[in-house]
């Protein structure tokens, strides 16, 4: 299996054993505050490109594209967007059992090319058996992450040496599966595995490169990555900051986003999760229900996961509030993130041009101090 070698990132100056910051890419302008959902009826593809343009400027490191029945597809919009923009990397989420591995591959090969290998992948197994159903898809909980194992061996394998592949599993057969076209550069992209449970942890240190989880306290993260951490794995997370020059301001605009919430939209979401057999999503609703839908700490804030699911849970503070508590994450373990915010576009900006040079200042402060 090929490795994936860090290296200093000129463009975002990230240097090895530095935190690494994503974001999730919008599909409009992302000018839309908490409150406002996402109008899955039509495409906006000028307002996505828009988007990934100011992320491009900022030096955002990499967009993540969501894949979701009520969304547009994330691979045809990749084909458009990676022609839009230079820099910003995207990483593709996408569920094994859709297409079969060898065309995945494929596509993913080509918009390499594309894109000058600005293609990472997050494999999802799915979060709720009705939404797999919609796809024809009835593998239960454990079944999908054994897919998902035999999806990314045979994906390994087409990106090892170019030889034909042959494999028969539970849900696959390949049959001397073969590709013309090679991943751009040689190798094979980043990946990102997500999920809570402990095949998917698995999975990520088998067959990833770091795993991806929802959120919480950084001394419970601390408790529940250890093992995985002497493994020689690596931990990301998935969730939302909201950052102002003072507490103040955060805690005003913290209010006024969530102004007017859809309480149609927050019983739908209940529905959804009470139908849900992902662990991850369970669990960040119950921290949610334990911290009554309000402060797991001073800065982090469950309030929007009734309404967002479990990206939702929020680093809310001033730049500097914000800046410890990330590395309060690094310190327990973590070595990314994917963020959000509300609005997406303005939070963005918020993060990489006030907090992220914080992150680094103290980082290389600590470094140049001989610290963690």
């Amino acid at each position: 299996m090929s490795t994936t070698v860090e290296t200093v990132d000129e463009r975002t100056d990230t240097r090895p054993g530095e935190l690494r910051f994503h974001w999730g890419s919008a599909l409009d302008d992302g000018q839309k505050k908490s409150a406002e959902r996402y109008d899955f009826r039509v495409l906006d593809l000028e307002g996505a490109i828009d988007f990934a343009r100011e992320a491009d400027k900022l030096g955002v490191e990499s967009l993540l594209m969501a894949q979701s029945y009520d969304l547009p597809d994330p691979l045809p919009l990749l084909g458009a967007l990676v022609r839009e923009t230079e820099n910003v990397k995207f990483i593709l989420a996408y569920r094994p059992g859709l297409l079969s591995p060898t065309l995945f591959v494929q596509i993913v090969n080509t918009l390499s090319w594309m894109s000058g290998g600005r293609i990472a992948l997050n494999l999802i197994s799915g979060i709720s058996p009705v939404e797999q159903g919609y796809y024809g898809d009835f593998v239960a909980h454990d079944g999908r992450h054994q897919r998902s194992r035999e999806f990314l061996h045979v994906l390994h394998e087409l990106w090892r040496d170019g030889e034909p592949v042959t494999f028969e599993g539970e849900h696959y057969r390949i049959e001397q599966g073969q590709l013309g076209l090679p991943h751009y550069g040689g190798g094979r992209p980043k990946i990102y595995v997500s999920g809570a449970s402990q095949i998917a942890q698995d999975t990520s240190l088998t067959y990833g490169d770091c795993w991806f989880r929802y959120a919480d306290t950084p001394e419970k993260i601390a408790e529940e990555v250890g093992p995985l951490l002497a493994r020689g794995g690596r931990v990301g997370l998935r969730m939302q900051v909201l950052a102002r020059p003072t507490r103040e301001e955060a805690l005003a605009d913290l209010a006024e986003v969530m102004g007017g919430a859809d309480e149609a939209h927050r019983a739908w979401v209940a529905e959804f999760v009470a139908a849900a057999d992902s662990q991850a999503v369970k669990n960040s609703f119950r921290l949610a229900e334990e911290a009554g839908h309000g402060w797991m700490s001073p800065v982090l804030w469950s309030g929007a996961v009734a309404y967002r699911g479990g990206p939702a849970l929020c680093i809310v503070g001033d730049y500097d509030e914000v800046a410890d508590y990330l590395l309060r994450y690094k310190a327990a373990g973590v070595s990314e993130f994917i963020f959000s915010g509300w609005p997406a576009r303005d939070e963005m900006q918020h993060f990489f041009t006030r907090v992220l040079p914080l992150v680094r200042a103290r980082e290389r402060a600590a470094a140049a101090a001989g610290t963690p």
